[in-house]
């Protein structure tokens, strides 16, 4: 039976800090909920986010594998994310846009030989129901402090290929043509990227699972371009949007029978509506006041 919250902040942090998996669960969310954040933000100015829908799938079929192997799960998601990554690094072509010109039929076909690989695995390990709901929706308890040491390396190497790609692959992504024209390596950015990608995705999939990785990984920073431009300013607010969203979704999975992956794309989804209705309302009413301007002007004249 889960504990029941007291609706007192202090307290129903006290009680959630009591139990070790729970602070291991925050720490964990916290360092997937950067890098998700980060790489997510140039994902989705890239727009390559079905490629990364297609990372997070294909990691299913490799916890699944893991836990039929007997080893933990962490392992089987980075290794089936990292090499469908280079996969899809080697085998598409670079588009104008930047990122990549990605074969949505071929794609759908790896996303679903993917589940249906991660099935079967699931189905020879003998905890099919908890097994099958713990890889695609995720799991409170699902994060050891061994694999959160794993993950924070993980989410390190992420940050710093970050910042030292950051600079060349946004403009590689705003315009491909003169980045290449002045010598930037445009292929072989989308290629690290993707990897990082991949890493990014691996580490998400600890939190939410593998179907629900989105949740993370999309939401945040596309709620942050709809809140500002400036590139530093909607990385931080990703960061802290996707923060944010995390520790309230391990708090309520935490007082509740329902899984996280529910909860924090519950809340991703309700962020990235309230920050499109608020873009929405702002750009409707720039346009009227422009317009009530300009017919003053007119009026006028």
């Amino acid at each position: 039976m889960n504990p029941q919250p007291t609706w007192n902040p202090v307290v129903d942090v006290q009680q959630m800090l009591a139990y070790p998996f729970m602070v291991t669960a925050l720490g964990a969310g916290s360092v997937v909920a950067v890098v998700a954040a980060v790489v997510g933000w140039m994902m989705v100015l890239r727009r390559e986010s079905f490629a990364g829908h297609t990372l997070a799938v294909v990691g299913f079929p490799g916890a699944a594998a893991a836990a039929w192997l007997g080893v933990a799960t962490a392992y089987g998601y980075f290794a089936a994310c990292i090499l469908a990554a280079v996969a899809i690094a080697l085998w598409s072509p670079p588009g104008r846009a930047g990122g990549l010109t990605e074969q949505s039929a071929v794609i759908g076909t790896v996303q679903a030989l993917a589940l249906a690989t991660g099935l079967l695995f699931v189905s020879l390990y003998h905890g099919f129901l908890s097994g099958l709901t713990n890889l695609l929706f995720g799991t409170i308890a699902g994060v050891s402090a061994a694999q959160l040491q794993f993950l924070a390396v993980a989410a390190a190497m992420c940050l710093v290929a970050m910042a030292a790609i950051g600079r060349p692959l946004l403009w590689a992504s705003l315009d491909p043509d003169t980045a290449a024209a002045n010598g930037i390596p445009t292929r072989l950015l989308s290629g690290a990227f993707l990897l990082v990608l991949g890493v990014a995705a691996a580490g998400a999939s600890q939190i939410t699972g593998s179907l629900l990785v989105f949740a993370l990984l999309v939401a945040p920073p596309a709620a942050a371009f709809h809140l500002t431009a400036h590139p530093g300013r909607g990385i931080a607010l990703s960061v802290a949007l996707a923060v944010t969203i995390t520790w309230l979704g391990i708090a309520c999975a935490f007082f509740s029978s329902y899984p996280i992956g529910f909860w924090v794309t519950s809340f991703a989804f309700a962020t990235y509506l309230l920050a499109a209705s608020y873009r929405g309302v702002a750009d409707w009413a720039a346009n009227r006041a422009r317009i009530t301007q300009m017919s003053t002007a007119v009026a006028a004249t």
